[in-house]
């Protein structure tokens, strides 16, 4: 584990006198993106990566230890750094546009969502993605724990619907995932299944398909806002 905090958190400085090293960690986190990008991350091996960089997998082990660290490396530099706060926003809709862009960096990268389960360590960009969720909510009167929580119950929402996504290939939406094989199965069942029927009639009626992102968003903040107005009261 001490090698990985090292990699993500203190890497090497390059040597100021003699050869200059032949990779840089950036370039060895880029084109294990691409690779994961293209094919998964199961694909996404040290040999692939190394090939891509026109070096030997025991060259590239110099750089990274192995594929864990690797991944690590890849997730942190995939996800970013979180957008900054709109000057003047509240807590509401600075949490709001911090779910969105984090919802984009899963959709962008979809192998992000296997990488980024289980315990382990966070890399300086996730972890700030952390510190802006909790600073928005600083002064609102929830305590620590409850912060970490809102935070957390915002990232399952919205990696639950960008994996739903990922596996149904939609590229806005949910509409492809249920306007197709739902209705498929439901021809001639209608009778079996009235409440869901009447629910897809009304969607294709009034437009609200595809809005699970935001009305799951406005919901969880709703109940946020709720709880620290009992807290002012």
């Amino acid at each position: 584990m001490r090698d990985l905090v090292t990699l993500l958190w203190e890497p090497a400085e390059p040597p100021r006198r003699g050869p200059r090293p032949t990779l840089t960690l950036a370039a060895i986190a880029g084109a294990g993106i691409a690779a994961a990008d293209a094919d998964g991350l199961a694909a996404t091996t040290m040999q692939r990566v190394a090939e891509s960089l026109g070096v030997t997998k025991m060259a590239l082990y110099r750089y990274v230890p192995g594929k864990t660290e690797l991944v690590a490396l890849m997730l942190d530099t995939a996800v970013g750094a979180p957008p900054d706060p709109v000057p003047g926003a509240d807590w509401r809709e600075t949490l709001d546009a911090w779910a969105k862009a984090l919802f984009t960096r899963f959709r962008e990268h979809p192998w992000t969502l296997e990488a980024a389960v289980g315990a382990r360590v966070l890399g300086p960009c996730e972890l700030t993605w952390l510190e802006r969720a909790v600073a928005a909510l600083t002064g609102t009167g929830l305590h620590g724990g409850e912060m970490l929580d809102v935070a957390a119950t915002l990232s399952g929402h919205v990696r639950n619907l960008a994996q739903q996504m990922s596996a149904a290939s939609a590229p806005d939406g949910l509409e492809s995932e249920l306007g197709g094989p739902m209705q498929a199965v439901l021809a001639g069942r209608e009778d079996r299944f009235p409440a869901v029927t009447a629910a897809l009639a009304s969607i294709r009626t009034t437009g609200g398909q595809d809005q699970a992102l935001d009305f799951g968003l406005a919901r969880i903040l709703d109940g946020v806002g709720l709880l620290i107005d009992s807290r002012r009261h």
